[in-house]
């Protein structure tokens, strides 16, 4: 949890106040059993080898210490088993990973244990407990009463906690569910425990203890295998998911998105090596996107620029061992980095950086999983690449490479519906037809009729530049969508493109003469405009409307002009 400096202050304040004090008067005025130390001291060590490991049972993390602090309760009293659980903190903080900046939280757990110590033990000696009796039915009464408060309480304390830092918190949640499990597991092994020391001594930690510890090991292991294969099987989907991408962008976008979610990191950036020079392709900092500029020089002697000529994935567990080659882009509060490189076609392209501001925040395993899903990302790129030539392929004409008819076609549909829809004005369509081209090629021959086609479609496009879509229609036809150019400046447009091409000279090297040369000759254009809405609301009978103007008002009238179509 994320809280503010005042409220870490005030948690600190309320421990020194209550802590320190309380635990004085539960010594001075609670029940108190003489301790056998050789029986609590295998106790204490029971309570520690619990906590230090843990269950992980679907995503939820499991201190199961209670049967042994319930026997130490039992036996004891509410001083001694809250002295065993304030010593239970220190594996816990390891466990958590404390360090400066998250240590109020081991002090606000060590404030919830007191007073869940404190509540539990005063209701069951309120109720009747007498500390060491043997009666079983007393036994199995209070400690199963002791047991439930307890659990209890700690969800309320934890619910009380998040409706204080503005979360929306549940009660009856996954790990509270989890929790009970964990109580109706434990309980009977707790009133075993405190049987079993009261009977037979110190036996009793090697019929039990040592069994359940076992049994938490083993349950450990296979709960890290199990979370191994679903963070291989969400990298599986992963990679699946990225093949599925058609861009680069969108791959990009994906890749860094899922790592971030995948992972307990708190920024990501991929460094990619672009014509000899490091740059930040992407970053992500707390969930945000953001945009970085760095000098090469800087990258490339740092973790990164070193990670990219090493070639192999490095994971650094705290900051002291890389602050020595630290990136201008790692801000000094991150602790566990992962430098990861992203290879393609056997070659790095560049390198991925994931940090945390926790030390020990990453898995060995992690660092595999991270290298596979670079390895799909770099493929996935690849494809990507493959795909864009393919379409442009298909979208353009190999000759002029200006936009085909198909493309036309899609094209001229996309912005009718857009003048539908208010986003476009207007939409004038220009057609255009180079004038007697079939007797240059029988003149000069179709390798000249060639040349004019390229340097001809090269002027339209210098022409229009991103004002409009400039595509072959087939043949010496050419169209030129204009969206948001009304009809006269369409035919503007059109005259000069007339006028550009009517003055231009054509060098062409005729390959029907017998001795190779080059020439000059010119050509004109016949052009014909036609516009929507004014002329039609149909993109099919606007490309007519305007080849209508071509050949009727241009063609038949004379050639070497523009006509603009008329109802």
């Amino acid at each position: 949890m994320e809280i503010s400096m005042k409220a870490k202050r005030n948690i600190y304040i309320l421990w020194l106040l209550v802590v320190p004090f309380g635990t004085y008067l539960a010594y001075q005025y609670t029940p108190i059993r003489q301790i056998e130390w050789g029986s609590l001291g295998l106790l204490i060590i029971l309570a520690l080898l619990t906590m230090i490991f843990p269950f992980f049972i679907s995503g939820t993390t499991m201190f199961l210490v209670q049967w042994v602090t319930l026997a130490v309760f039992l036996n004891y009293g509410i001083f001694v088993e809250l002295l065993v659980m304030q010593l239970c903190l220190i594996p816990l903080a390891y466990h958590m990973k404390t360090n400066r900046e998250n240590a109020y939280r081991i002090i606000y757990s060590s404030f919830m244990f007191f007073l869940i110590s404190i509540i539990c033990g005063t209701v069951v000696h309120f109720l009747g407990f007498e500390l060491g009796t043997l009666v079983v039915k007393d036994v199995l009464f209070f400690g199963a009463i002791h047991a439930i408060i307890y659990i209890l309480l700690n969800h309320l304390l934890l619910y009380i906690r998040d409706v204080f830092i503005g979360k929306n918190p549940g009660f009856f949640t996954k790990d509270f569910m989890w929790d009970l499990i964990g109580l109706l597991m434990t309980l009977p092994f707790g009133l075993s425990l405190y049987f079993l020391a009261n009977y037979i001594g110190t036996s009793a930690f090697w019929l039990l203890g040592v069994p359940f510890i076992m049994i938490t090991f083993l349950i450990r292991l296979y709960s890290a295998s199990e979370k191994v294969n679903s963070d291989l099987n969400k990298a599986s989907e992963f990679g699946h998911e990225l093949a599925e991408r058609m861009t680069g962008k969108e791959i990009i976008d994906m890749f860094i998105e899922r790592i971030s979610k995948m992972f307990p990191l708190d920024a990501a950036y991929i460094v990619d090596e672009l014509h000899g020079k490091f740059i930040i392709l992407r970053a992500i900092e707390d969930g945000e996107n953001i945009e970085l500029y760095f000098a090469h020089e800087d990258i490339e002697n740092s973790l990164a620029g070193i990670g990219y000529k090493k070639g192999t994935p490095v994971l650094y567990n705290k900051q002291s061992e890389w602050i020595h080659i630290k990136p201008p882009f790692l801000s000094l509060d991150m602790q566990s980095v992962m430098c990861v490189p992203v290879y393609r076609n056997q070659k790095i392209e560049g390198v991925l950086v994931l940090a945390s501001r926790k030390k020990h925040s990453f898995e060995a395993y992690q660092l595999k999983i991270v290298h596979l899903l670079c390895s799909y990302f770099a493929v996935s790129l690849e494809k990507a690449k493959y795909v864009r030539e393919a379409v442009a392929k298909s979208e353009r004409c190999e000759l002029t490479k200006l936009y085909n008819y198909r493309y036309l076609d899609k094209q001229l549909e996309i912005d009718m519906e857009r003048l539908s829809v208010g986003q476009y004005s207007s939409l004038s369509l220009i057609m255009m037809d180079i004038d007697k081209f079939k007797a240059v090629n029988d003149t000069y021959g179709h390798h000249s009729g060639n040349i004019i086609l390229q340097e001809f479609a090269q002027i339209i496009k210098n022409e229009i530049g991103n004002n409009g879509t400039v595509a072959r229609y087939g043949g010496e036809e050419f169209v030129i969508l204009l969206p948001n150019y009304t009809k006269l400046e369409a035919l503007n447009i059109a005259e000069q493109l007339r006028l550009k091409i009517e003055q231009t000279p054509f060098m062409i090297q005729p390959d029907l003469s017998e001795v190779a040369c080059e020439e000059i000759i010119f050509i004109t254009a016949s052009i014909g405009v036609s516009t929507s809405p004014d002329d039609s609301d149909e993109g099919m009978s606007l490309l007519r409307n305007a080849d209508r103007a071509l050949y009727t008002g241009a063609k038949q009238a004379g050639r070497n002009r523009v006509a603009e179509y008329v109802r």
